[in-house]
């Protein structure tokens, strides 16, 4: 038998081309033909940022006692000690709206948790402090 002739491929037309060369669907992704891999690059993953109180704390504790520093640990615990707080008076505050069948939480009902929550001459200085601030706040 003779050898077979080799078939050499048809020419393809440049419509022909653009369909051969279609875009992979969402989600895929083609292997870079340059040859470089992917370890090479490295990408700078975001830090996901964590919302706490110690700026402010270092601030009212420098208008207080601007020589005095606080430790990191300690900055920890004061964090921990004002979200605390903060959760037990939007838990009482929420209870109040709630028992008056209100749909909102107003001033008067954190007001009224901080009496109920604070023990005594602190929950005078925290409801004085308080009505200081929302009528800063409204005059500006």
């Amino acid at each position: 038998m003779a050898p077979k002739a080799e078939k050499k491929p048809a020419e393809k037309k440049p419509a022909e081309e653009k369909k051969a060369e279609k875009t992979p669907k969402a989600g895929k992704k083609l292997p870079k033909e340059s040859g470089s891999s992917g370890a090479d690059k490295k990408k700078k993953k975001s830090k996901k940022s964590i919302e706490t109180y110690k700026i402010y704390i270092f601030k009212v504790l420098k208008q207080v006692h601007p020589d005095i520093g606080i430790s990191s640990k300690s900055m920890g615990i004061m964090n921990s000690f004002i979200n605390d707080i903060f959760e037990k008076l939007a838990q009482e505050s929420s209870r109040l709206a709630r028992i008056n069948k209100k749909p909102t939480i107003t001033s008067r009902e954190i007001q009224t948790a901080v009496r109920l929550v604070l023990p005594g001459e602190l929950a005078k200085h925290a409801v004085s402090e308080g009505t200081k601030a929302v009528t800063k706040f409204t005059s500006s």
